[in-house]
């Protein structure tokens, strides 16, 4: 890395160490880390984004609300899976995307990872409380209550108290980088619950329902339901990348200011 790419995100990283790669695939990363570079990509095409996935969402929320039919099984209470799934799907890949950073800080010293992972926390435990409330919604009609100790249902409440503890860890701790190492390793550890949230209703006996979509085989779904569900799920995944986005580009300038901020107050002390 050459020293005027050091010197443009010096006071990017968190706590202002540089962490210099020693390897091919480390410098590659620290190619696409740069703070200054990240902002200019970055910044103008959030509004775009965000604007993008209101739109998706409320064509896809319209249509699956108003329009689509009910299941004929379980009524007009079936149409809270137009955000109930987007949501959980949302909040165990936003997740995944935690834990990818996480990986990124602990392995390679990513220097925008543990920015990254900070900000996009909030996100994904914002989306993970949407999917249990939408959840006991749906569950109280079809159910006779809000709340069952079910695998499915206790794994993805797992899944918050994960978002909540790294957010949690990341603060807690003197000095930053202390931090971010913790919430890195819980982030790494935490990702073994994915798996577990996802194959949940085929290990345990279970109330929820299993999986309508699947990689492997056909859908579940009538297309008439289908086609509003994955718009809506494009609008919350588009959602969750603006936030992010923005969360991450404002972390970005408040270590700048703090680095400024420190920078002159050691100078006028001297």
């Amino acid at each position: 890395m050459d020293r005027s790419a050091i010197t443009e995100y010096a006071g990017d990283v968190p706590g202002g160490a540089i962490a210099v790669p020693t390897s091919k695939t480390g410098a590659w990363l620290h190619r696409f880390a740069n703070p200054g570079r990240f902002q200019r990509l970055v910044q103008p095409i959030i509004p775009w984004i965000g604007w993008t996935a209101l739109l998706t969402c409320t064509v896809g929320l319209v249509w699956g609300f108003f329009f689509a039919p009910a299941d004929w099984q379980q009524g007009i209470a079936s149409r809270i899976m137009y955000v109930h799934v987007p949501a959980a799907w949302v909040a165990m890949n936003g997740y995944a995307a935690l834990a990818i950073c996480s990986l990124l800080s602990i392995v390679w010293r990513h220097p925008l990872a543990d920015i990254a992972a900070k900000e996009m926390g909030p996100v994904g435990a914002g989306f993970t409380a949407l999917c249990l409330i939408s959840g006991s919604l749906w569950g109280e009609p079809e159910w006779g209550t809000y709340w069952v100790w079910d695998a499915r249902l206790t794994s993805v409440l797992i899944l918050f108290f994960l978002y909540l503890g790294h957010m949690a860890l990341i603060r807690a701790f003197d000095n930053p980088q202390h931090g971010y190492r913790a919430a890195a390793i819980l982030g790494l550890v935490g990702a073994i619950n994915l798996p577990i949230i996802v194959f949940s209703v085929y290990w345990w006996n279970s109330l929820h329902q299993g999986n309508s979509l699947t990689l492997t085989g056909p859908s579940k779904i009538y297309v008439t339901m289908l086609y509003p569900l994955l718009i809506s799920t494009l609008g919350f995944y588009l959602a969750f990348i603006a936030m992010s986005l923005a969360r991450i580009s404002s972390g970005i300038m408040e270590n700048r200011a703090r680095a400024l901020l420190l920078a002159r107050a050691e100078r006028s002390g001297s």
